[in-house]
């Protein structure tokens, strides 16, 4: 029996308790998905669910009162071995061994599907992340965004959602004509101007401009005027390094559905049409030459200038824009991630989503990450080879691997700095997390392809009551739980959520292998025990394969 089966026949007995009138409880108040979890003792039980607490005081009843129906009935469902009422009405399940062993062969043939649900079926989500500003290479903190924000859309896709990757590519603003004016100087042999960019990056790609300019017949620009000149290391320096970040993302595993260019917003009008609708809902006003949105009216510290004084949008002008087209693009939620230093941001664009007539926090939500320190030989990490003032994500990649990398930035809640120890995530030990999970699934791997040369087949033979152990009751209800967590973590936005569970399955594993064999010992035959414990070993291997794959990570073979 899988968790979600559980849920359904709980669902039934509350169901057919309402009906018959022994739940005084209103039909509409019965939850569409009745949530169990593992009790945190495994002598409490497979499973449990605080149901009851829940519907009790709707009913005019106490909860154990409540509990107590609904355990008579639970008690009559096949596979179901027992329920007890715990505490102030929380009922602990226990299944009869063949149910629960009934779960390995649901995951085996469910295979790569196994763990999905529909939990977020109809939502249309645009996720933002990364939109690193197309000056430089991606920064450390660029990379944590890209591995958390590129599980997440794995997690909210798995659970129904329809999801859009975008990446918002700043080229329109002061940082733009800084950085044209670095390569530029550089070009020169020059230093860089004080408000500049600096980095080896900066004179390839000057060097490039002035390659592709020969390659091309064009003068180089360095003949030309000096404005003339930066109006080409502008066009073609930005084209370079956004084409440099795009392939490193796409090295990562990263992959954009949408790239949206910032300067298209004021080339296109969708300016003016933001502010338009804005002016229509009342929200606009002119002070001191400038044209105001009163953000003050939904929560904001102070009212938000769009159009200044000399005429020239302001920088909120391009995010009333850029919001508005995507809800005009039919996006239900719009998921943007920011970095630390914009915290301070989010109630002007709290007050942005609420002038518009939506729902801050449902409509637009905001994440902020937090910083990540790299650690090599005990001491921090502090600057790239070639970047100069910041570690890169090429760096971390080229330190540990994108497999690493891209684990350990997604497994640590993403608003909590973080440490990452280079020394530690090329170790192929237990103490390095990511090596503790593939090495499990390799494992595993290992463990069916020397039944295969044993002879103990699947098909052969399965008995789910076979599975008596308590390392096999363990494992079960720890592949039980991977919707639920994928669910959980897709819907609180938090993908660290399934790399921890992960750990603690391949934990459960380990454990498992050191105490119940797959394969016959010397002359013994090959019997149901062993192919029913292979259905097992091999449904961990689809729920371990089935988790890396959602946080972006590769599940090898052999290690």
């Amino acid at each position: 029996m899988t968790p979600a089966e559980l849920s359904e026949a709980l669902r039934a007995v509350l169901t057919s308790a309402v009906a018959d009138g022994t739940l005084p409880l209103d039909p509409s108040v019965i939850p569409a998905t009745v949530t169990v979890e593992r009790p945190r003792s495994r002598e409490h039980g497979d499973w449990a669910t605080n149901v009851a607490m829940q519907l009790a005081k709707r009913a005019g009843m106490a909860p154990r009162a409540f509990a107590a129906v609904l355990s008579t009935r639970l008690a009559e469902v096949p596979g179901v071995a027992a329920v007890e009422i715990a505490g102030p009405g929380f009922l602990n399940i226990t299944l009869d061994t063949a149910a629960a062993g009934e779960l390995a062969r649901t995951v085996v043939e469910a295979g790569p599907v196994y763990g999905r649900s529909a939990a977020l079926a109809g939502q249309r989500i645009n996720l933002e992340f990364v939109s690193a500003n197309p000056t430089g290479p991606i920064h450390i903190g660029g990379a944590r965004w890209a591995a958390v924000g590129d599980s997440l859309a794995r997690m909210l896709a798995a659970c129904g959602a329809d999801v859009t990757r975008e990446y918002y590519f700043n080229d329109h603003g002061a940082q733009i004509d800084r950085f044209a004016r670095s390569l530029l100087a550089r070009a020169k042999g020059e230093v860089a101007p004080e408000d500049g960019y600096g980095g080896q990056y900066i004179q390839d790609i000057a060097e490039s401009v002035r390659a592709r300019r020969a390659e091309a017949g064009e003068p180089d620009p360095l003949t030309l005027p000096d404005d003339q000149a930066q109006e080409v290391f502008r066009a073609i320096g930005v084209d370079l390094m956004f084409a440099e970040i795009r392939a490193a993302l796409q090295a990562f595993g990263v992959e954009f559905d949408v790239y949206f260019h910032e300067d298209s917003l004021h080339a296109s009008g969708a300016v003016q049409r933001a502010l338009t609708r804005l002016r229509e809902l009342g929200h606009v006003f002119e002070a001191d030459g400038a044209t105001w949105l009163r953000t003050t009216d939904f929560g904001d510290d102070k009212d938000r200038v769009i159009i200044k004084s000399d005429g020239n949008a302001a920088y909120i002008a391009g995010d009333l824009a850029y919001y508005l087209d995507k809800r005009e693009r039919g996006f239900d939620r719009v998921v943007i991630m920011l970095g630390a230093d914009h915290h301070g941001y989010i109630g002007r664009m709290m007050a942005m989503c609420a002038a518009f007539g939506d729902t801050p926090h449902v409509n637009l939500e905001i994440l902020i990450g937090q910083m990540v320190n790299l650690v090599r030989d005990g001491q921090p990490v502090r600057m790239s080879k070639r970047a100069g003032t910041v570690v890169t994500m090429d760096d971390l990649v080229e330190a540990v691997g994108v497999d690493a990398a891209r684990y350990s930035l997604a497994r640590s809640s993403a608003d909590s700095m973080i440490d990452l120890d280079l020394d530690l995530l090329t170790r192929a030990t237990n103490e390095n997390p990511v090596f503790y999970v593939q090495y499990a699934h390799a494992r595993t791997v290992n463990v069916a392809r020397n039944a295969a040369d044993l002879g103990v087949r699947r098909d052969d033979g399965f008995d789910p009551s076979l599975l008596d152990h308590v390392s096999e009751s363990t494992l079960l209800a720890g592949i039980g739980e991977l919707a639920r967590v994928v669910a959980q973590a897709a819907e609180l936005r938090e993908p660290h959520r399934v790399a921890r569970y992960l750990e603690e399955l391949a934990g459960s594993y380990h454990k498992w292998y050191d105490q119940r064999r797959v394969t016959p010992l010397g002359d013994q035959e090959v019997t149901d025990v062993h192919r029913t414990r292979l259905w097992l070993n091999d449904a961990t291997r689809t729920v371990l394969a089935n988790g890396l794959g959602l946080l972006g990570v590769s599940a090898p073979e052999r290690m």
